[in-house]
């Protein structure tokens, strides 16, 4: 995985993926023992607790895709919580039950699973609200100060704000010719107060939000407290690391230059490559009954043909033509001309194809698009020539998304969710370029498997 996602992760995720995966294993074994005795010991029967193991990783990947997960202070909310955990139980018994029906070996004993998930489930509601109360009191792990006050460093503040399980807590500014951004953080001093504020304040990091700091930055002051031990960082370094994106409004080209990372290797190329030909050649042979269902389907319920392309920039502003199930009506941009879709209440979009979307259903053609060569299974979404050109006139690094494949599904889809407008556009393009630079097989992974769960949670992509 990403070195900034590890980072971002922090000791509070890891320590409830930890603790959880030993109360919910150690309540499986415990139901095991007062149902079968002493036979089900560690010494009697060493198979039980590798059993055990096995259902609490099934209960936790439901808890994972019950979105119990993206939120390590989950337990704030005590409705929710309960609720969560419910679909999550019921989930896990239903799995286990297809699993021990194909596998009956995996089996620990009669009449164990369903008590030892149940009490797993009320003890997992018990520690989420525990662990909550506790990390409450442990407060922020790190304190970041910034030097400079403008649009990226009023987001970064907001969204840190915002996500309190990653523990970084902005104390405050010090001004150099900073923006106004009225009860957001405390102005602190100015640059020559810094040490003394970092000494006073505890400050673990100063973050300099300025995209150009030549002239308006003491350097040698700056330097001299950088000898004295004061940790220094760019405010797109700080972005990278804890919200898993690049930030473009303060980026120049020397920070992309000379950082780690966008290294596509000859390597990496030809693992997702044979990734890509794999999953796309299963995918259609699976997907196949389904996507000719939904093309009679298509016909049925509106004039015009089941299937239709529209032109999408690839690899190096290549033109290639994507594939879809029709989800609008015929024609629909007759009149309009190229405009984004709607987040929701389209006119366009036909009963069937609203549900197709929903489900992202439309999207099993693309397949064919990996199976050639022109996408890949992950990578940046691909846009349309038209949105393109104005896209790369109006935001910065926008063209270095074409650097690699375009792919079925991306790091912006599961972090951001949807695009629909040129702002939209410029932070799902953050997204692209943390998923370039951070490229891998690990991290590739990962938004598969954060897809599937959007897909299921019916989230708009």
């Amino acid at each position: 995985m990403a070195k900034g996602l590890i980072q971002a992760a922090h000791w509070r995720l890891s320590t409830l993926i930890v603790s959880e995966t030993a109360l919910i294993a150690g309540t499986i074994w415990v139901a095991a023992y007062a149902r079968i005795g002493a036979a089900a010991s560690p010494f009697a029967a060493p198979h039980v607790l590798p059993k055990a193991l096995l259902a609490a990783c099934v209960c936790q990947i439901c808890l994972y895709y019950s979105d119990l997960y993206d939120d390590p202070r989950a337990g704030g909310d005590h409705s929710e919580l309960l609720v969560r955990t419910v679909q999550a139980l019921g989930m896990t018994l239903l799995v286990l039950a297809v699993m021990y029906m194909w596998f009956p070996v995996l089996t620990i004993g009669s009449g164990v699973i369903a008590p030892g998930v149940t009490f797993a489930a009320a003890g997992v509601i018990a520690w989420r609200i525990t662990f909550t109360w506790l990390t409450r009191q442990v407060g922020p792990t790190q304190r970041l100060l910034l030097v400079g006050l403008n649009a990226s460093g009023a987001s970064l503040a907001r969204e840190l704000h915002a996500r309190e399980e990653l523990g970084v807590d902005i104390i405050g500014y010090v001004g150099v010719g900073d923006v106004a951004f009225p009860g957001l953080l405390p102005r602190l001093g100015t640059v020559e107060d810094v040490p003394a504020i970092v000494r006073a304040r505890a400050v673990d990091r100063v973050v300099v939000s300025l995209a150009d700091a030549r002239g308006k930055l003491p350097m040698d002051k700056l330097l001299e407290m950088k000898l004295d031990g004061v940790r220094f960082d760019h405010i797109a370094s700080v972005y990278e690391e804890h919200l898993g994106k690049i930030a473009v409004e303060n980026l120049r080209p020397s920070w992309l230059i000379f950082s780690e990372g966008f290294a596509n290797s000859r390597v990496l190329s030809t693992v997702k490559r044979a990734t890509d030909i794999v999953c796309a050649g299963l995918g259609l042979l699976i997907a196949g009954p389904v996507v000719l269902a939904l093309a009679a389907a298509v016909k049925l319920t509106s004039p015009g043909p089941a299937f239709y392309s529209q032109r999408r920039v690839g690899r190096q502003g290549r033109v290639f033509l994507v594939y879809k199930l029709r989800s609008m009506c015929v024609n629909a941009e007759r009149d309009s001309g190229p405009v984004w879709a709607s987040r929701a209440g389209d006119a366009r979009v036909t009963t069937l194809g609203g549900i197709m979307r929903r489900t992202r259903l439309d999207e099993l053609p693309q397949l064919w698009n990996i199976l050639a060569g022109e996408m890949s299974l992950v990578g940046p979404r691909p846009e349309r020539p038209e949105f393109v050109q104005s896209l790369t006139k109006e935001i910065p690094f926008y063209g270095q998304r074409h650097t690699i494949k375009p792919g079925l599904t991306g790091w912006a889809q599961v972090r951001y969710t949807y695009g629909a407008s040129v702002e939209d556009a410029m932070e799902k393009l953050q997204y692209d370029l943390y998923y370039i630079k951070h490229m891998s097989i690990a991290l590739d992974l990962r938004i598969v498997f954060d897809t599937v769960k959007t897909v299921l949670l019916r989230r708009g992509l």
